[in-house]
């Protein structure tokens, strides 16, 4: 028989096993995702209301929510939410989360039934068109904010560097050559952020070669806010109807086996213009990491745009993902930099389709948005 002082021993511990934030621990926010007109949170621990704090504020509207006692599990938490919604740690114990609008809405906040660990906030009705990530969600804010985020783009030079060039053809594949596809799409990136109102420099315009140092030096004298690598990616033959789809590297030393062989195919072509810059000083520079969060960040929005692009073309388009590498050419860029894979030329399927003008045109379409993504959302985290 179980006496009585037995079972409240024992539901003592359970409540002390499965929620340590009654006894005064600091929760965590492990994820946030923007799901069915509502914006999700997760965390760690079972939340307490008393520790969310609501609150308005006007020109613009937002609707701000504070969770107290909480931490950011990671710096991917806040990514891919859109432009009108941000979150960010704002002190060491609070994490506040801010939801814009164009006029005044009541938001209904809740915790779903038997989801203690979850927190469900609504979305303004418009919030679906400003998510999709293009110029409108600039504008869809008061004036004074569509002007003060006008003026800075005209001041934000994006340096898109096509790859290879001249006597480096880069991978050839069923008569196809990189260097005049990943030219193509450059161009046609540089075109899409113009329209966006952004300044554009093409590292070359032309067949030509330019060695690692004279591309990352064009960035860095120009003072780019991004330095943008193309490129796209080959595999031997005895593989070349399985490896397929768009990749997205930031620079960082990796053990992953896959993103090293490409790394080092892209790094021989490059070195081989090379003749003063020490291969040693390069690798020093790599496990440096330099602007890794950052170019973790642009990765991340370019790679997403990409792909939510492609797949209105092709449903079955391949996600390689965002990836870390230590790509030689990212090396000297002292700002947030990235090198994409924007498909396999050796895949049959997939070269067909990037040497076709529409989804060029689809790829850069996304590549200028995930830019765009990423400097609106840097610009709402130095304003926030």
């Amino acid at each position: 028989m179980i006496r009585r002082s037995d079972f409240l021993l024992v539901f003592m511990l359970l409540m002390l096993f499965v929620s340590p934030s009654l006894f005064g621990g600091v929760n965590s926010m492990t994820k946030a995702i923007v799901s069915q007109g509502e914006l999700k949170l997760f965390f760690a621990e079972p939340l307490e209301q008393q520790k969310i704090k609501h609150f308005t504020l006007p020109n613009p509207h937002r609707q701000v929510y504070d969770f107290i006692d909480t931490r950011l599990a990671h710096n991917r938490v806040p990514l891919g939410l859109g432009n009108h919604i941000r979150i960010a740690q704002n002190n060491a114990t609070t994490v506040r989360v801010v939801i814009e609008s164009r006029s005044p809405f009541k938001p209904i906040a809740y915790q779903p039934l038997f989801a203690k660990t979850a927190y469900h906030i609504s979305l303004p009705k418009n919030s679906t068109h400003i998510h999709k990530g293009s110029s409108l969600a600039q504008q869809a804010y008061a004036k004074p904010q569509a002007q003060k985020t006008t003026s800075r783009r005209h001041t934000e030079l994006i340096v898109i560097d096509p790859g290879h060039g001249g006597h480096d053809s880069g991978a050839i594949a069923g008569g196809k050559k990189e260097k005049e596809l990943v030219l193509a799409i450059s161009k046609k990136v540089e075109k899409q952020l113009k329209k966006r109102g952004y300044p554009v420099y093409l590292t070359r315009e032309s067949d030509r070669f330019l060695k690692l140092d004279e591309r990352t030096r064009i960035a860095d004298r120009k003072d780019a806010k991004v330095f943008i690598s193309i490129h796209a990616n080959s595999i031997d033959k005895s593989k070349q109807d399985k490896m397929e789809g768009i990749e997205t590297f930031f620079l960082q030393n990796t053990r992953d086996e896959r993103a090293k062989r490409i790394a080092a195919r892209e790094n021989e072509a490059v070195l081989k213009g090379t003749d003063h810059v020490s291969k040693h000083v390069i690798i020093d520079s790599v496990l440096s990491g330099p602007k890794i969060v950052e170019s973790n960040k642009l990765a991340i929005d370019i790679h997403k745009r990409m792909i939510a692009n492609a797949k209105t073309l092709y449903r079955d388009v391949k996600d390689g993902g965002v990836r870390h590498a230590p790509f030689y050419v990212l090396v000297g860029a002292s700002r947030p930099s990235v090198l994409i894979e924007v498909g396999y030329i050796s895949h049959p399927k997939e070269r067909q389709r990037l040497f076709t003008t529409e989804y060029q045109n689809i790829l850069a379409k996304g590549i200028a948005e995930g830019i765009e993504n990423y400097l609106f959302n840097r610009r709402k985290e130095i304003d926030f």
